[in-house]
């Protein structure tokens, strides 16, 4: 029977590794087909014979994996900040935040990263680890990197899933995510465990779905770096002139506080920003020139590592949230 023309485009939209041509696979390409070629680039990658064998066969064509969506248009920092900050998870954080002190002390004796910065990650990306995610992480990849649109990216994710298996020697099972690829407690892709995780609590183990000490320590390396200063905080929220030119705005545009205290920006409050010539900081206003406004320092940038790799549509709503909530643990009411 003669394809009909959406069967025909769907098999020309199909994408594979950068080393297998469309030709080579043909228009009847199925994700068995895929896997098959999978299989191919892991053992050419070094991927063990065992490795490949115990997880292949289990590996599933995932249709509910899918990319971040973003914040509605019509949402404003105003609306977006009760969202995903209600009164609930502030609660929530200052609890265990209280709850992990002696933990948390020590990840910050090491890393030199403030703990309730890493509490209200922990609150925004995996709801404190309630959101984690119980999908096979290599299924997931796997479908994202068959049907998705940055194929690349998510064949180097699958890639480095399969590492973690075989150098942790963790069953396929152990490797759970969330429906976009993302892992345990404080949501890691499979390549930053590799690059950053940690053995927070000195057994052996690097295990960021379960133990708390792991996901913590691995998230604050991360931070670490990515240049995070622990003498520093995030930044802070400002006035503005209205005349300030649109050059000097954005997290691309860096002065010192001295230079923005010179173009007119001001505390909220309205008084003198400190006078310092060594911090340099962005202007940001999420929502325009109406909206909210705020300098922000290098910390922010190393937050912002979670919004450019896992939250692609939220730009600077995700870092306004973090540090939003970290400010209400600082200063419980």
């Amino acid at each position: 029977m003669p394809k009909t023309l959406l069967q025909r485009v769907a098999a020309c939209t199909l994408i594979f590794l950068p080393l297998i041509s469309h030709s080579a696979l043909g228009q009847d390409a199925s994700f068995n087909d895929y896997l098959l070629k999978l299989k191919q680039e892991a053992s050419a990658q070094g991927i063990s014979q065992a490795t490949i064998n115990n997880a292949f066969p289990q590996i599933k064509r995932f249709k509910k994996a899918n990319v971040a969506a973003a914040p509605s248009q019509s949402q404003t920092l105003e609306t977006y900040l009760p969202e995903v900050v209600p009164e609930w998870k502030v609660d929530t954080a200052r609890v265990l935040f209280n709850e992990h002190e002696v933990l948390f002390s020590n990840i910050a004796d090491k890393y030199q990263v403030q703990p309730r910065f890493l509490v209200a990650l922990w609150g925004l990306v995996s709801n404190f680890g309630d959101a984690s995610g119980d999908y096979p992480v290599l299924s997931v990849m796997a479908s994202l990197a068959f049907t998705g649109e940055d194929t690349a990216r998510y064949q180097r994710e699958f890639m480095a899933a399969l590492s973690i298996m075989d150098k942790e020697h963790l069953k396929f099972d152990d490797l759970k995510s969330n429906d976009k690829g993302f892992m345990g407690q404080t949501q890691l892709l499979p390549s930053e465990y590799l690059a950053y995780g940690q053995d927070g609590d000195g057994d052996g183990k690097k295990d960021i779905w379960h133990n708390v000490a792991d996901a913590f320590a691995s998230a604050a390396n991360l931070l670490k770096q990515q240049g995070w200063n622990g003498e520093d905080t995030w930044g802070r929220q400002v006035q503005a002139p209205a005349d300030l030119k649109a050059e000097f705005i954005g997290l691309n545009q860096s002065q010192t506080l001295a230079k923005w205290q010179q173009l007119g920006v001001r505390r909220f409050d309205n008084t003198d920003l400190p006078n310092r010539e060594d911090i340099h900081a962005s202007l940001i206003m999420p929502d325009g020139v109406k909206g909210r406004k705020y300098l922000v320092y290098g910390n922010y940038r190393a937050l912002m590592h979670w919004q450019a790799v896992n939250y692609l549509g939220e730009g600077d709503y995700f870092g306004i949230s973090v540090v939003h909530l970290s400010e209400r643990i600082k200063t419980p009411q």
